[in-house]
């Protein structure tokens, strides 16, 4: 585990072009094409050892996957079997697992820093950013004034406000994302607090470890902000594999008599149940880190919800004040950061070289769920077309129905695509199987380009027997429905 204590030791200029809060995506905007200006980042790291280099990199996307990878093949047998072939699983070694994701992880990390550091126009100030007005921020002992600030500070794991969870001796049981893939030892009883993707993704990962993993979340079904079909089928295939504890609340955590802890909860009906574990999994979201910068002094107001509004530009109400990523935007995905981190350094350069703004275009960003099985959506969901009173028409095609889905024997899986009545433009794709992922990319493209539904199903040819059927097949099957009569579409 590596923590940034120090970084430039040269003196630097206590004014600067540009000053950036956060060393994830805002990464993004240091490169050649600025280098005629100073630039200061400040940083205060990641989880209690401050590691630099942004949640994605050190406790997020890239770990969390080199975790997961291992943990899918815990199911290899049980997927053999579907086909026929008798195939053994004899665990996963977990120190080995860690070593080689944070090997890889740490060292880009000390790259990164040390090629930060070798540039002569930028310095990096590790600790927290405090703004003292609209141009001054505070490090420690250092005051920067800056021509232009960009907030790119990320979120950091949300904790239930219950008894227990700020008692110290508890606190060594409890883990969040940013400390859970550090952990030592695997714990024998782990119980995960939520029902979103970060459980979902955990859940697999030490399930497949070789954990007794129990899901705790206050609703149903997991994943409840996706289409219900593929949440549902998401719940079942769980369930399977893992304690769900559906619609139950937590009220407490206390010592276990053996070791460990055990949680209190209650359900809707008032039972309360006691569930013993070796160690607490929080997933319960995450907060955006703008509350801790002191932004009121620089003119700018957070919204309910936590988050720092920005307009189409990524500029907050502070003209030369700009925010990217997490702290500004209830998506909390990383490829939507980078995509507004380029658009802020496009949009700095046009700024400074008397050009036009480049205005941010966020309607089809698509979210990957990396557990198993893969989950890949993008668009709107029924629900939400229903709500919005937006009539469509909707077609599921389950993977078992084409020739790789045979291959695979496949159980459960599906591609579901919304379009309006006519069937020309899809509205929502949502995919639950195998390269999940990858198969939604086409329509994720589509749904960009405004392409029509007849265009992507009939012009390109789609590999035979490939996967990618099962994506044209739905595709077809949108065009069939709309081309029945109403009376036989009902």
């Amino acid at each position: 585990m590596m923590a940034v204590m120090e970084s430039n030791s040269q003196p630097h200029p206590d004014h600067v072009d540009l000053c950036i809060i956060g060393s994830g995506s805002g990464l993004c905007l240091i490169d050649d094409d600025i280098d005629d200006w100073q630039i200061a980042l400040i940083d205060n790291g990641i989880g209690p050892v401050q590691i630099f280099g942004g949640t994605c990199l050190n406790a997020g996307c890239i770990p969390s996957k080199m975790f997961a990878k291992p943990a899918g093949f815990s199911l290899v047998p049980e997927q053999a079997r579907r086909v026929d072939a008798d195939v053994k699983f004899f665990g996963i070694d977990h120190q080995a697992v860690q070593a080689r994701t944070f090997g890889r992880t740490d060292a880009v990390v000390e790259a990164g820093l040390a090629g930060l550091q070798s540039r002569e126009n930028v310095q990096v100030l590790i600790g927290r950013a405090i703004f003292v007005d609209e141009h001054t921020i505070r490090v420690g002992q250092r005051q920067i004034t800056a021509d232009r600030i960009v907030i790119a500070a990320g979120s950091r794991p949300r904790i239930p406000d219950v008894p227990g969870f700020d008692d110290p001796y508890l606190q060594a049981f409890v883990y969040t994302s940013d400390t859970i893939m550090r952990i030592e030892e695997l714990p024998k009883r782990l119980v995960i607090l939520g029902g979103g993707v970060e459980a979902v993704e955990f859940g697999h990962i030490y399930a497949g470890m070789g954990c007794h993993v129990s899901i705790i979340t206050r609703s149903e079904p997991l994943l409840r902000h996706l289409d219900p079909e593929i949440a549902s089928r998401v719940t079942d295939a769980m369930a399977a594999r893992m304690v769900l504890r559906l619609n139950q609340q937590v009220t407490s955590i206390e010592p276990g008599d053996s070791g460990g802890v055990v949680l209190n909860t209650e359900d809707a009906t008032g039972i309360e149940y006691s569930y013993e574990a070796d160690a607490v999994l929080v997933c319960l979201g995450r907060i955006p880190n703008g509350d801790q910068l002191r932004l009121e002094r620089a003119g700018i107001t957070i919204d309910e919800m936590g988050f720092l509004p920005t307009d189409q530009y990524q500029r907050t109400c502070v003209p030369h004040i700009w925010a990217l990523g997490d702290v500004c935007s209830p998506v909390m995905f990383k490829h939507l950061a980078n995509r507004q981190a380029r658009l802020v350094k496009q949009n700095l350069l046009a700024e400074r070289d008397g050009q036009g703004l480049q205005a941010k275009d966020e309607r089809y960003v698509p979210q990957g769920i990396f557990g198993d099985p893969e989950v890949a959506t993008v668009g709107l969901t029924e629900a939400e077309l229903d709500e919005a009173g937006i009539d469509h028409i909707s077609y599921l095609h389950e993977y078992a129905w084409v020739a790789y889905g045979w291959a695979l024997n496949d159980q459960g899986h599906c591609v579901k695509l919304i379009a309006d009545p006519a069937a020309e433009h899809l509205l929502g794709a949502h995919i639950v199987g195998p390269q999940a992922t990858t198969l939604i990319q086409p329509l994720v493209q589509a749904m960009t380009f405004s392409q029509r539904i007849e265009d992507i199903a009939r012009a390109p040819y789609w590999i035979h027997p490939a996967l990618t059927e099962v994506v044209e097949n739905a595709l077809l099957g949108l065009l069939r429905l709309a081309a029945e009569k109403p009376t036989e579409r009902s």
